[in-house]
């Protein structure tokens, strides 16, 4: 198979599904190789490391976006999120990130992690009693959800009756970061882009009015005195981003890891013993199985390349993230699941400008809580097949059974 040949079958279902055997494939390959008149595929670590540092490489804009996908600017979906820092670059990118990352600190990330433990066990709790008689639960609803949506609402200030809301249009709304969507999802993707949007209208005129210690109180204090900062169009598309951001990777990191630790229960048995630490339990998941396989740049000045292979300005790249994570050039074993493993580094959150900004914080909930689940539940196993997100770019689960004892 050539590249375009790869990246045309993980568009498809069965890809989709599992896109391991063709990023082996894609491999063999090279690091880098053409998929398309001027479009690359990276599946080397280093190659796809170096893109994402380099400030020649940018986020297509909506000009170009619409020349790759004709009718771009006609979804609301699409419009929102390239408002966003996710869509954004120089100068408007570092000025609305710089903004953000004042208030959404690493030292309050650090703060946070009394109420993320309290939320862990609260939770756990809930599951016991759902299945104390062998009843089966659904992880994905009853945990890996509902704890990342209420610290990141928490943070932002969303009132906790309202927080049940989210996941459905979080998932509708991102169907708008995949390759290909269909007319359905994506009139999907743009009703949830309204929603969203109108929530957080009437959110930010209610902390202008009576401003809290959040998130939204601080941004929509700085949109109202300094505008050439932080626009209202921006300010609404960026708090859309911190909500959907803010537990969309991280639910689908603790459903991954879940899955992994049942198919792998003598690292479930090591992380009860002590023997596997949840630092390097949750790396081996985000290299292993990624909650973001894929993004993208598009080369923005002369004399660039990608692994040595030229790419002038104009040229796409698709960084196969998923694929990076297990670089045989990288990684011993690539396909073998290791918490043991050392010096991971996987790419999953990114890299240079456009690191996640919420890592740290995505890091937090999953060291903490992956432990709490296997020693409150020392029995816990699958109480039926799991089921996929038919998606590429975000992997992860939509439903997930376990019976707890």
């Amino acid at each position: 198979m050539d590249g375009a040949a790869i990246i045309e079958q993980l568009l498809g279902t069965e890809g989709r599904a599992d896109p391991y055997p063709l990023y082996e494939s894609a491999h063999g390959l090279g690091p880098v190789t053409p998929c398309g008149p001027g479009v690359l595929m990276a599946v080397g670590h280093r190659a796809c490391d170096q893109v994402l540092r380099n400030p020649g490489f940018g986020i297509p804009d909506p000009v170009q976006r619409e020349a790759f996908e004709p009718g771009f600017a006609d979804h609301p979906a699409n419009v929102l999120l390239s408002r966003s820092i996710l869509e954004r670059n120089p100068p408007d990118h570092g000025r609305m990130r710089s903004l953000i990352a004042s208030v959404f600190t690493a030292r309050r990330v650090a703060a946070l992690e009394p109420a993320v433990i309290a939320a862990v066990h609260r939770l756990l709790d809930e599951m016991a009693a759902q299945g104390a008689d062998g009843t089966a639960v659904d992880f994905m609803d009853g945990f890996a959800f509902r704890l990342p949506v209420g610290v990141i609402c928490e943070l932002l200030g969303v009132p906790e009756a309202d927080r049940h809301l989210f996941r459905g249009l979080a998932a509708d709304l991102t169907a708008a970061l995949e390759l290909l969507g269909d007319d359905e999802e994506l009139a999907a993707a743009d009703e949830a882009a309204e929603e969203l949007s109108d929530y957080f209208t009437r959110l930010a005129a209610a902390r202008r009015a009576h401003p809290q210690d959040d998130l939204v109180s601080a941004l929509v204090q700085v949109a109202a005195a300094e505008p050439e900062r932080l626009s209202g169009h921006e300010l609404l598309a960026n708090l859309v981003l911190l909500l959907v951001a803010g537990f969309e990777t991280t639910t689908n990191l603790l459903g991954n890891a879940v899955a992994l630790l049942f198919a792998h229960p003598e690292a479930a048995a090591g992380l009860r013993a002590g023997t596997v630490t949840p630092v390097g339990l949750t790396e081996e998941v985000l290299r292993f199985d990624s909650p973001v396989q894929l993004t993208s740049r598009i080369a923005l000045t002369e004399g660039l390349d990608v692994g040595g292979v030229p790419a002038p300005p104009g040229t796409g790249v698709f960084l196969l993230l998923g694929a990076a994570n297990r670089d045989p050039a990288r990684y011993e074993q690539p396909g073998r699941f290791d918490p043991a493993r050392r010096d991971s580094h996987p790419l999953s959150f990114g890299g240079g400008p456009h690191y996640c900004l919420g890592a740290q914080l995505a890091r937090l909930e999953a060291q903490t809580a992956l432990p709490a689940l296997f020693t409150r539940f020392p029995a816990l196993a699958p109480a039926g097949p799991a089921l996929r997100r038919d998606r590429l770019v975000l992997r992860g689960y939509r439903t997930q059974p376990v019976r707890l004892v």
